[in-house]
């Protein structure tokens, strides 16, 4: 069969077992409602993509602290909690598996959604204006205290204990893409020099605690981490970040962890501090499952996966494109290509 790697099954650690080998990737539509909680067309937009052996959902906000862009689902209130279980009972119903990826924006966040100054680990603001919000530019946060870092932990575990009750099927930490945890894995973002900074250990420190508050808030139920030691957005590479990424995985190589999601627009791209790809650098210091993601094409992931490179692979665009996209590899279809105009609904 074509792609017989991509559509095999697999079974993440812990048993959790999926029928192919196709992740849909966390994408970010900014489609909650006003109390930022899932609506019924963002159930009907999951559910029509529920062949993929994985949905992760968009970035959701563990707290009101956390936003950094309109409209995008919490996970804090009663109401998000009820709504996301409407959405995972959609995906269930179409015989899809489904993770609440957890986040956090960090210095990313701003004072119009929260209504406070945004918080840290070091007060190093962004530069510019805010993604789709007009007229809103970055703010410089406030470094957090040790209480703060204390009330962030539960509130981690607090947001995964609700997806827990919203009947998702493991939950993903979103460590990537320059937000909370991925500002403590790199030194630009990172300037303390308390228990949380001045060293690869410490600056690892708050990503293995934020792990092991939700896993012991949630016992055996899947827990995954998505990464990005390429700093390729919204903060910069700083020389010997990458010791930081060589401890942190190895330490999570130690924890029963679902899998390690390498995150990156362009998988393919190379990096000389990392002597290649991002996802090789992963696969080489980890030896849990791999997902990869950032450019993938069916023939590329089908050799990622044969190489062993990857266990899964992540898909993001050609999902908004294409709701059937797992019918149309499958059938060797002709995939409708992604435009910036389909951001503005979801189908």
């Amino acid at each position: 069969m074509a792609f017989s790697q991509l559509f095999s099954s697999y079974s993440l650690p812990g048993g959790l077992a999926l029928k192919n080998r196709l992740v849909m990737a966390p994408m970010t539509r900014c489609f909650a409602d006003d109390g930022l909680a899932p609506t019924p067309t963002m159930a009907d937009y999951y559910r029509a993509r529920a062949d993929a052996g994985l949905i992760v959902t968009e970035a959701t906000l563990i707290e009101p602290e956390a936003q950094g862009y309109p409209g995008t689902p919490g996970i804090y209130t009663e109401r998000q909690v009820s709504a996301w279980a409407q959405v995972v009972d959609a995906v269930h119903s179409a015989g899809g598996r489904i993770f609440c990826q957890l986040w956090h924006t960090g210095r990313m966040a701003h004072s119009h959604y929260t209504g406070s100054r945004p918080v840290a680990p070091s007060p190093v603001g962004m530069d510019g204006p805010l993604p789709r919000a007009a007229d809103l530019s970055y703010e410089v946060p406030r470094a957090l205290e040790m209480d703060d870092i204390e009330k962030l932990l539960e509130a981690y575990a607090k947001a995964a204990r609700n997806a827990m009750e919203a009947g998702f099927d493991g939950i993903e930490l979103h460590g990537a893409n320059g937000y909370l945890i991925d500002q403590f894995l790199h030194q630009q973002t990172n300037r303390r020099t308390d228990a949380y900074g001045g060293s690869p250990v410490k600056r690892a420190r708050f990503a293995l605690e934020t792990l092991d508050h939700v896993i012991s808030a949630t016992g055996s139920y899947p827990v995954g981490i998505r990464l990005s030691p390429q700093a390729y957005i919204n903060l910069e590479y700083t020389s010997g970040d990458e010791d930081t990424f060589d401890y942190l995985l190895a330490q999570l190589g130690r924890k029963e962890l679902a899998y390690v999601h390498v995150a990156a627009f362009d998988g393919q791209q190379r990096y000389d501090y990392l002597g290649g790809r991002p996802v090789d650098f992963v696969r080489k210091r980890y030896r849990g499952t791999v997902i990869g993601s950032g450019g993938y094409s069916p023939d590329s992931a089908e050799a990622d996966l044969k190489q062993g490179t990857v266990d899964l692979v992540a898909f993001g665009r050609p999902f908004i494109a294409n709701p059937d996209l797992v019918r149309l590899i499958r059938n060797g279809g002709d995939l409708l290509p992604y435009e910036e105009a389909m951001l503005g609904s979801l189908k």
